[in-house]
């Protein structure tokens, strides 16, 4: 008796010995290789130029994961109309326009000082040292108690503390969410900081440095090519730039302090060393370009059937927009990166449609824009939700889950990653619910698909913060990142749709379905635990 009670509860999606339910199998079995082959070669291929956020290709994957969503039956969330709008501008940052000057003293520019906002701006104030500019009451950590920032210039720490310890309480030797730059900018401007200057923390491993992404040429014709960015617009950011070893020591001289002495003081105590300098600064960001602009997620719903539990949601995600054109020649197809995780999407939607029985909560189905200028789509959606986030009980984040991760100049010693990857699947987070993690392990039984954690003990890479699920785990929500790792071909013109691993992709896809259904229909959803697993 107790054995039936328990299956029943922990597997709502209907898995008992590797066999799927007949109540979900409908929307389980239309999930097929040869479906996801032909909608991902559409996605990536030289029409659709790469899906450059804001140009002609991008525009053409909009229109088609909206029509797919309709054929689906989804429901619209903004007024009749799948596409939530998205408000950006795009402008390419001036670097000799870009600068920091101590007031009596230096002015600095590229490669000591580097930065970009999309307004040109200058900005003056004293400068305060806010360690590593993260406040976690969870952890009991502050490093902005006792200082006051108000229109000052913060000057903080990369990364956090103890990353190298894997008795830390930040998460041992895996990221917390707290040591994004976009975390500590945010950070800043809660505490009413003008700028944010990322410094180097001097007792940071040499080695252990994030290898070339293999990004675009910087050179156009034998001349400085600078891509073109994006932000949100009036979202009200401050200026983050990074500095070198040489401007933090600089700013730190007059009082007397070193930063390799501070940052000890603080990874060995976790005590607050934050502290007003003497030094004052103003900082100059230019831009050669700038327009604002609209680009859209695309939103859908497949409505519970419950009619109290329908107010909470699943929600399942990608982005669709990739680097479009090289400047050398060529089209980044990105299909991998993310056509990927946007067809996956659309099938988990149409499979969704096409099961008569419907999970109690509400499931939302959202393609992102803009996550490959820094993850806009999805700040923009947890900042202006088409649902309540505080009744968002789980995301399942697609970013990359068509291939075979194999070694690469990005990974090159950093990462050990195994010989036969064929059916390997990373979710990432996973610390931040372990129950979560155990679902999606007890559903695996009807896949069999090889899961590794590895990237949740990743400092260098900083793989937690750069999909589309991370602004959902800053709002305490339980977001994972299925992802099938990194490859030679990633961010090259080279990712096209004939490398990928369609039987792989067809089986992540069916453990997220049964995943997502099990979120949907159980008597419990997964928990965020905010220590991160401590």
């Amino acid at each position: 008796m107790l054995r039936r009670v328990l299956v029943s509860g922990l597997l709502a999606a209907g898995v008992l010995a590797g066999q799927v339910a007949e109540r979900v199998s409908p929307g389980y079995k239309s999930i097929r290789a040869v479906d996801l082959r032909a909608d991902l070669t559409f996605l990536s291929s030289d029409e659709l130029e790469g899906r450059l956020s804001l140009e002609r290709g991008s525009e053409i994957a909009i229109r088609w994961i909206a029509a797919e969503f309709a054929k689906a039956g989804l429901k619209p969330l903004v007024g009749d109309s799948y596409l939530q709008p998205v408000p950006l501008i795009d402008y390419r940052p001036a670097r000799a326009l870009t600068s920091l000057t101590v007031k009596g003293g230096q002015k600095y520019s590229a490669p000591d000082t580097i930065g970009s906002f999309p307004d040109d701006i200058t900005v003056s104030g004293k400068v305060v040292f806010a360690g590593y500019g993260i406040t976690a009451p969870e952890l009991g950590y502050d490093d902005y108690a006792g200082i006051d920032v108000k229109g000052k210039v913060v000057m903080v720490f990369a990364h956090e503390p103890q990353e190298d310890d894997a008795a830390s309480i930040f998460n041992g030797k895996g990221n917390t969410r707290y040591a994004n730059t976009r975390a500590k900018m945010l950070n800043a401007v809660k505490h009413g900081a003008v700028a944010l200057l990322i410094a180097p923390d001097p007792l940071h491993d040499p080695k252990m440095v994030r290898g070339p992404i293999g990004q675009p040429s910087t050179t156009l014709n034998g001349q400085p090519y600078i891509r073109p960015t994006q932000a949100i617009a009036d979202e009200g950011s401050i200026p983050a730039f990074t500095v070198s070893q040489k401007v933090e020591d600089d700013l730190l001289q007059a009082s007397g302090k070193k930063g390799a002495d501070l940052q000890k003081a603080i990874d060995t105590t976790l005590k607050n060393v934050s502290m007003p300098l003497s030094a004052e600064v103003e900082l100059h960001a230019g831009t050669s370009m700038r327009r604002r602009a609209v680009s859209y997620n695309v939103v859908g719903l497949v409505e519970g059937s419950d009619p109290t539990l329908r107010a909470e949601t699943i929600v399942i995600s990608a982005h669709y927009d990739h680097d479009g054109l090289s400047p050398q020649g060529g089209i980044f197809h990105g299909a991998d990166d993310n056509g990927s995780g946007t067809v996956g999407v659309v099938a988990l939607a149409k499979a969704f449609g096409l099961n008569p029985v419907k999970p109690k909560r509400s499931i939302l189905f959202a393609v992102f824009a803009a996550e490959e200028r820094g993850l806009l789509g999805a700040y923009y959606y947890t900042a202006h939700p088409l649902r309540d986030l505080a009744k968002t009980k789980a995301t399942i984040n697609f970013d990359m889950i068509g291939r075979d991760e194999t070694p690469s100049r990005q990974t090159d010693g950093l990462m050990d990653i195994a010989k036969d990857t064929s059916n390997e699947l990373n979710v990432i987070g996973t610390k931040y619910s372990p129950s979560y993690r155990k679902t999606v392990e007890e559903l695996n039984r009807a896949t069999g698909l090889n899961l590794s954690y590895k990237w949740d003990e990743d400092t260098v890479l900083s793989v937690l913060f750069r999909s589309d699920q991370y602004p959902f785990l800053m709002h305490d929500i339980p977001a994972m990142w299925w992802f099938t790792g990194f490859h030679p071909d990633y961010h090259q013109v080279t990712d096209t749709a004939d490398k990928i691993n369609y039987g792989k992709m067809e089986k992540i896809l069916k453990l997220a379905y049964l995943t997502a259904f099990d979120f949907g229909d159980g008597a419990k959803t997964p928990a965020f635990v905010a220590r991160g697993g401590k």
